[in-house]
């Protein structure tokens, strides 16, 4: 028999039981998204325009720990969709700017509850366990920019 590495053990790694978790997570997130022919990542990204109305793709690549080559693709169907506009900067033609059309911004009303919805039925965590995860995430997160 192969000999065992107890760091290669998935019952060892920290990563499974965060991509486990998100996967379940985002899963929920569906019944309330496909009616509104959205996807996961489109409706953070308009989260993110709702709070902040106009970002160049790097600022909102930042926000969302996302590369610009995620992000083109799903700005374009955005666009598509009427949700979003996507123009050059007149500083610097390299950079385009995104912005949240009205019928975008209309698209929050219908978004409003999903977070309570969420909430009700995602977590088996208390407000303080909730709350102490999120610390700890965004902990891993923010190590990951120092790199």
């Amino acid at each position: 028999m192969a000999q065992k590495y107890e760091q290669l053990l998935l019952k060892n790694q920290l990563c499974f039981p965060l991509y486990a978790c998100s996967r379940k997570i985002v899963g929920s997130y569906t019944p309330y998204l496909k009616p509104l022919g959205l996807t996961y990542t489109q409706y953070v990204v308009l989260m993110v325009l709702w709070e902040h109305e106009n970002l160049n793709v790097g600022q909102l690549g930042s926000i969302l720990h996302l590369d610009a080559g995620t992000l083109t693709p799903l700005l374009k169907r955005l666009e598509k969709m009427g949700y979003v506009t996507r123009q050059r900067s007149r500083e610097d033609e390299r950079i385009t700017i995104i912005s949240i059309t009205p019928e975008g911004d209309a698209l929050k009303e219908q978004c409003k509850d999903i977070p309570a919805k969420l909430a009700e039925g995602v977590s088996p965590l208390g407000d303080e366990d909730a709350r102490e995860l999120y610390r700890l995430l965004h902990l891993l997160l923010e190590g990951e920019q120092d790199r």
